[in-house]
């Protein structure tokens, strides 16, 4: 029992280092009830344009809460280019920046790492509110307008996949 007492405090910290918003957290998707509603918002894009999340139900919709200080999120930009290139009419792949600064600091960062799909610029408190506490978290919202897979740290083309198979004639297979 002593020997736990000491150690408990580096067990403690060593959980709480892998847990900050910027940590790289090894994949690990969790699927949602159908039932879970995603929050509803309205963001602008980088060129102004208002995104209403509402308006794009019929179709899956891949929203990434990411930060341009977040390195794993570097990682997270090729893959969804490619599912988004591979999906242009099946899915609407989002990038949901939460920085500080906004639109000064994402849209050179987005030029500069050729993220193709369209960025829109939100906060922590809109990752909050989906229950991302740390980046990249990305959530799969069902055509009618529902949570069907939450994943926290980097998701592999295949996981994006697999989670809009159902919805998206022939998803692509590797």
């Amino acid at each position: 029992m002593a020997a736990l007492r000491r150690r408990l405090p580096a067990v403690l910290l060593a959980l709480l280092l892998g847990c900050g918003p910027a940590a790289d957290h090894s994949p690990a998707p969790v699927e949602a009830a159908p039932a879970d509603p995603a929050p509803r918002f309205v963001l602008p894009d980088l060129s102004g344009a208002k995104v209403d999340l509402q308006q794009l139900r019929g179709r899956p919709v891949v929203i990434d809460f990411w930060a341009t200080w977040c390195a794993p999120c570097l990682h997270q930009i090729p893959v969804l280019n490619d599912f988004q290139e591979h999906h242009p009419k099946d899915v609407v792949v989002l990038g949901v920046a939460v920085d500080v600064g906004g639109r000064d600091v994402v849209a050179p960062f987005a030029r500069e790492h050729d993220i193709r799909y369209r960025v829109l610029l939100g906060d922590e408190s809109l990752a909050q509110r989906y229950g991302a506490f740390g980046f990249p978290s990305l959530y799969v919202v069902g055509p009618d307008g529902g949570i069907a897979m939450r994943h926290v740290g980097l998701a592999s083309q295949e996981e994006l996949e697999e989670a809009v198979a159902g919805w998206v004639p022939q998803a692509r297979r590797n």
